[in-house]
């Protein structure tokens, strides 16, 4: 493959358009299928270990991260994470594309973000047609157990995302959304500095 058919696919990934696995497949050297599954066997004893690895598996990772395995990645190396995260047991990503969480973010268990969605008509899903949007989940941000990210979405400062949700489009900064698909139910106050959340559907 030439540098300029690499180029042609990388422009038609970057547009959200439909790819194959074949077209892509000269990005393959950069998953890191093997040190996931040794982060994954990695005795939670060895914390310097784990740190090496997360940081040889990601594209970036801040300070005081927190993932607890088993997790699972397409690649690893799309995914940037900030300071002070938490990441529960079995949180996926599907970093075909770049995937940016901020700082102080907490995901709870079995949540699953996928920047690549597929074709409806099954011929365009010949060779794993697929395209990929960026997800971007700003500072701040708590997401509920089992909660599915899906393509090119952003989650705003500081919002909350109930549990079981099914995120389809972007949600804004400071709110509380729920729902399949998920949708913004109420705005985050000073009210909530004294009372904990209403029911248990965000955890």
């Amino acid at each position: 493959m030439t540098d300029t058919h690499d180029e042609r696919v990388l422009a038609k990934i970057a547009k959200g358009l439909v790819y194959t696995e074949s077209e892509a497949s000269f990005q393959d050297s950069q998953r890191r299928t093997e040190e996931i599954f040794e982060y994954n066997r990695t005795p939670p004893s060895e914390e310097q270990k784990r740190r090496s690895l997360l940081t040889a598996i990601f594209g970036s990772v801040g300070e005081r991260t927190v993932l607890l395995p088993p997790f699972h990645a397409g690649f690893g190396s799309r995914v940037h994470i900030g300071d002070d995260f938490f990441g529960n047991a079995n949180l996926t990503f599907v970093d075909d594309v770049d995937i940016r969480i901020g700082n102080d973010v907490m995901i709870a268990p079995s949540v699953t973000l996928t920047t690549t969605g597929h074709p409806v008509h099954p011929a365009r899903r010949a060779d794993f047609g697929r395209f990929s949007e960026p997800i971007v989940i700003e500072d701040k941000v708590w997401i509920g157990s089992n909660v599915v990210v899906l393509p090119g979405v952003r989650i705003g400062y500081g919002s909350v995302i109930g549990a079981g949700s099914v995120v389809s489009r972007s949600i804004p900064p400071m709110t509380v959304a729920l729902g399949t698909p998920c949708r913004v139910v109420r705005p985050i106050t000073d009210e909530d500095l004294t009372t904990r959340a209403a029911g248990h559907w965000a955890d």
